[in-house]
């Protein structure tokens, strides 16, 4: 019991430093992103390549003054922006980012709590993340930030459902809810990664993710252009600055997540490490940078969207996930679990190459209508079908 105390303290302290400190160089990151694709210099200033200006952002908003909009309603307001921070570090608790680590006390499995329901976890603390964007809306008594926070609220409800129903699909294959038994199925080949046999859903879920994060071209609740920076404009200082690092902090959990979820995880193709049951240490290091590395990939994907495409009108998004992703997610859902029927129980074939094959080739034929004949100026109503009109 003292060897699973100490470990999990040590794992709870280094998860949360890397979080903190990833978040902070991810808003570096994004600047300096944002300025090489646009011909910028960006932060250069504050350290070497201007590291340091998180760091100097940080101690800006710790010693600005705190201010109160005198018609807000105190507690809740002070309130909200806890409630938004807290479930973006708590989600990141259940997934596993490397292959357990032997110790002469025992193995120490690399995820800070092993639920055997990791998944169920995620959908749940995830979800919890919308009440401090609605108290922030609500409490600050200003027009925009109401409409900011019922925007929201709409928004992440609408793609939540889509999100949730896109990943019955990898539970379906791995056959289990534990995070571990879902990378631990797609070890080996590179076609055992779940984002072949179930591309449509991990589409699915790459929509669904940037929607739930709040980012562009889904970041309705904090337009600047109609709402003057949305559900947080009464906020300053630190209550201001948790909001971003809750937004942050979810775009590391959902890039996690993906990785987890479609792209095998902590493993590395062509191998099966970590499936002995002492693997070495430096096995177990080089599972958990192929982690980060896969996380990272996301998280420039997420910094490559803001800076490249155009913001949906708010009809335009609600349309979408009412209207595509869950009727898509349904059917997606009903085709692919008639089909792992028809291979495993009726064909008898096990989950392996072939069987990885036959999915990806029942996603390729759904894939040619979604994206040959969807829409077309018919579901999503562009700026076509008014001028029509």
């Amino acid at each position: 019991m003292t060897f699973f105390l100490v470990a999990s303290i040590i794992k709870l302290l280094v998860i949360f430093t890397i979080i903190m400190v990833g978040v902070a160089l991810l808003t570096w990151l994004e600047r300096r992103v944002c300025a090489w694709m646009q011909d910028r210099l960006g932060p250069n200033r504050v350290g070497p390549f201007g590291l340091l200006q998180p760091a100097a952002d940080g101690l800006k908003n710790i010693v600005k003054e705190e201010t109160y909009p005198a018609t807000a309603d105190f507690w809740t307001f002070i309130l909200a922006p806890a409630v938004s921070f807290t479930p973006a570090l708590l989600t990141f608790a259940v997934i596993p980012f490397g292959a357990p680590l032997h110790t002469k006390w025992g193995d120490v499995p690399l995820v800070v709590a092993d639920l055997p329901v990791g998944f169920l976890y995620i959908l749940a603390i995830s979800s919890l993340g919308v009440y401090g964007i609605v108290l922030a809306g609500w409490s600050s008594n200003n027009k925009y930030a109401l409409l900011g926070g019922l925007r929201a609220s709409a928004q992440l409800i609408s793609y939540e459902i889509a999100m949730g129903m896109s990943t019955v699909a990898v539970l379906l294959v791995a056959g289990n809810v534990s995070l571990n038994d879902v990378v631990a199925g797609q070890q080996g080949s590179l076609i055992h990664w779940n984002v072949f046999p179930l591309s449509l859903a991990f589409f699915i879920f790459i929509v669904a993710a940037f929607a739930e994060t709040n980012r562009v071209p889904f970041d309705l609740p904090e337009a600047e252009g109609e709402l003057v920076a949305g559900y947080h404009a009464e906020y300053s200082s630190m209550k201001f600055s948790m909001f971003y690092i809750a937004e942050y902090s979810n775009m590391v959990t959902a890039s996690a997540l993906m990785a987890t979820l479609f792209f095998g995880g902590w493993s590395v193709p062509f191998t099966n490490w970590g499936a002995s049951a002492a693997p070495p240490l430096w096995q177990t290091l080089v599972t958990a940078v192929v982690f980060f590395a896969k996380t990272f990939f996301f998280l420039f994907l997420y910094i490559w969207v803001r800076w490249t495409l155009p913001r949906f009108r708010y009809d335009q998004l609600m349309a979408l996930g009412w209207k595509v992703m869950l009727p898509l997610a349904l059917i997606y859902l009903t085709v692919i679990a008639t089909a792992i029927w028809f291979l495993h129980d009726f064909l008898g074939w096990a989950y392996d190459t072939r069987f990885s094959l036959a999915l990806f080739a029942v996603n390729v034929a759904l894939a040619i209508p979604l994206l040959f004949v969807l829409d077309r100026g018919h579901i999503v109503a562009g700026s076509v079908e008014r001028r029509r009109a």
